[in-house]
């Protein structure tokens, strides 16, 4: 299959006008702070909208639909995972965002070394490098596998076209400009995803029909016996929401690659609230994407030759690239450039940020530790961290060619690898918030406990959900160091480094920040009698 050329010149503006303002904004630049933290002047709603566009990624509007649509236990059972974004927003902004802003800091690992010491960091660091560079493998290879089929380009060269691009437009504007186009591409996004719904009920003749034509089987059924720990439930109900808890508490309040921005806001204040828009914004975007799978699992069943259309895999239909044949197929010339452009701009807003702070810990954490740059000017560090940005680039194409042994569906993938180490992640983070007396030594061995304990579910317990992996890593962790510490090693640490709610008071526990967690508690209510009675 191919796109025609008005298809093409409509991507081909785009990624150029992407580029461009990247250069401009690029002038402005000074430092590091500019380069990975904007100097700390960018405002609570801008700094939101770039982290949904992130989440928003090419691997979710292909994947979930794929897995509303096809994949066995899927259906609108995937709006269980979103029941647990609101609860853990309420966490973070009370227990960890504040404490990471105070300290002003970069990378956000510089606060173990800090609270514990600096091997803690270190290695903290390298888990985040190792897991999140191969995860954005799987972004590249989520939009490559699209790229491939409408050019017709072999898959080694749609990675190459979609990573330099990228790497590129991201070594230019550094997070200024990732954020600004993030906001252009969740536009873009979002109305296209909008379109494409409106598009799909009416060739089905309504949102009702659309629903009368999906399988009865893939809607939402609430089942509160399944715990997915052996039972072959890979997405019941209780790992989706204690397992998404802590995933998303890691990823969103522990991640380098989604607290970098949050460390952005030009006060505590408006930090706070990029977390409270994500918990309100974040549900309705997903179930957008979601409901597309429905029409697309509609749409196949009164077109049995749809499934058989879609481009093999070991002998298997790819449904990763059902939307995409869905447009290529029935949308006219232009339109379908407009929405492959939203599947870039998903692609970019997630690879471009993730590099940006693979980039910040690579230098924070690691490379100003040479004297030798005590010698440097600003713009040599400048020039360094651009350069370390392609480097990260450059390994996250190469690791985008062993991404098909993981998972048939890529947003099951991209969770998978971070549900190895997110456990263990919030669990260090918690240690150093909540304790006083655990040291480094009982963190640093409470990490690798989890990660190995997690790494063993993988290879022999293929019968307990992924999902649980998060709270399996998390409790290992967290009750490894404690035991440790108690035997083998106790110290103080200084107070200023662990939460208290005098400390939490201080930084302004005032009425509307308790209004605005009651808000997310009743959002939270509200999702699961929506996801209840749908």
């Amino acid at each position: 299959m191919s796109i025609e050329s008005l298809d093409w010149f409509v991507i081909f503006i785009y990624l150029f006008l992407l580029i461009l303002l990247s250069a401009y904004l690029s002038k402005d630049q000074k430092d590091l702070k500019d380069y990975f933290i904007a100097s700390r002047k960018q405002k609570s709603q801008n700094l939101a909208i770039s982290i949904l566009a992130t989440q928003c990624s090419t691997n979710s509007i292909l994947g979930a639909p794929a897995f509303v649509a096809f994949t066995v236990g899927g259906g609108l059972g995937w709006l269980k995972y979103e029941l647990a974004v609101p609860l853990s927003m309420i966490v973070i902004m009370i227990f960890i965002y504040p404490i990471f802003y105070r300290l002003k800091i970069i990378s956000i690992y510089e606060y173990l070394e800090k609270r514990f010491d600096l091997k803690t960091r270190l290695l903290m660091s390298s888990l985040f490098l190792f897991v999140r560079v191969f995860a954005t493998g799987v972004i590249v290879y989520g939009v490559s596998i699209v790229i491939e089929l409408i050019t017709g380009l072999s898959f080694i060269y749609s990675v190459l076209i979609l990573g330099f691009i990228t790497i590129i437009y991201d070594i230019l504007g550094g997070i200024k400009a990732i954020i600004y186009s993030d906001i252009i591409q969740m536009v873009i996004l979002t109305s296209v995803l909008i379109f494409i719904l409106f598009y799909l009920t009416n060739i089905l003749g309504g949102f009702q029909s659309m629903f009368d034509h999906f399988p009865e089987q893939r809607n939402i059924s609430l089942n509160f016996v399944d715990h997915g720990l052996g039972d072959g439930n890979e997405f019941a109900f209780w790992p989706m929401l204690i397992g998404g808890f802590f995933l998303y508490l890691s990823y969103y309040g522990c991640d380098q690659s989604q607290m970098q921005k949050g460390l952005c806001a030009k006060n505590q204040n408006e930090g706070q609230k990029i977390f409270f828009l994500n918990g309100i914004l974040r549900f309705p975007l997903v179930l957008l994407y979601c409901l597309i799978g429905v029409g697309i699992g509609a749409y196949s069943q009164i077109n049995s030759d749809f499934i058989t259309s879609l481009p093999k895999q070991d002998g298997i239909p790819n449904f990763n690239l059902a939307v995409p044949i869905f447009l290529i197929e029935n949308l006219p010339i232009g339109v379908v450039g407009l929405t492959l452009v939203a599947l870039f701009s998903a692609a970019m807003s997630s690879l471009d940020s993730v590099l940006n702070s693979l980039s910040a810990v690579t230098m924070e954490d690691f490379v100003k530790r040479n004297k030798i740059l005590n010698y440097f000017s600003k713009k040599n560090n400048l020039f360094l961290s651009r350069l370390i940005t392609f480097f990260w680039g450059v390994i996250a194409i190469i690791l985008a060619f062993y991404v098909e042994d993981i998972s048939n569906n890529v947003l099951i993938a991209i969770n998978k690898i971070g549900s190895l180490i997110n456990g263990p992640i919030i669990g260090v983070f918690s240690l150093g918030i909540l304790t006083k007396k655990v040291n480094g030594n009982s963190a640093c061995i409470g990490i690798i406990c989890g990660f190995l304990c997690n790494l063993y579910c993988w290879v022999y317990l293929a019968d307990v959900s992924w999902l649980w992996w998060n709270v399996i890593g998390f409790i290992i962790t967290f009750k490894i160091a404690i035991i440790h510490s108690l035997f083998f090693s106790k110290s103080q640490t200084n107070k200023s480094y662990v939460w208290s709610f005098r400390f939490f008071k201080e930084l302004g526990f005032d009425n509307t920040w308790k209004k605005r967690y009651i808000v997310l508690f009743i959002w939270f209510i509200f999702i699961f009698c929506l996801i209840y009675f749908l």
